[in-house]
């Protein structure tokens, strides 16, 4: 294996996402590169101009590699305009990615019904293999 692409969410800190992609490229060799993708399909029916979007997606995305780094992997981060799983998808191409990781939805079942379900659409439509990892439970 040589590259996987941690696909970080938008606006998330998903630590344990960046945990569980340097655990699998230190056993692997393999370098990571992480995008996150703004979501913005047209900036002209958004509430937002796109870059404060950008904004949070570079956030995350530095914020993964920052922390696959600290564990010694070899980490880039990229932010992609539009849409959240062709984003990913081509990116995955692009950088010939041996693995796609992402983080599990965090949404509630009528959320995804409604909204989508990006781990899960990446598992449908990816031709490369897709990771999703589950943050960890904290006991209260």
């Amino acid at each position: 294996m040589q590259t996987i692409v941690v696909a970080a969410k938008a606006g998330a800190s998903q630590p344990w996402l960046a945990d569980a992609a340097a655990e699998l490229a230190l056993q692997t060799g393999a370098q990571a590169e992480v995008v996150s993708v703004d979501g913005v399909e047209m900036e002209a029916l958004s509430p937002l101009p796109r870059s404060e979007y950008q904004q949070e997606a570079r956030r995350s995305a530095q914020e993964v590699a920052e922390r696959l780094a600290g564990q010694g992997v070899e980490a880039t981060a990229d932010v992609r305009p539009g849409k959240v799983v062709p984003g990913i998808l081509l990116y995955a191409e692009e950088q010939d990615a041996d693995l796609i990781v992402v983080g599990a939805s965090t949404r509630g079942r009528v959320a995804r019904r409604m909204l989508g379900d990006v781990p899960l659409e990446l598992v449908q439509r990816s031709r490369r293999p897709v990771l999703v990892v589950s943050a960890p439970v904290t006991k209260g």
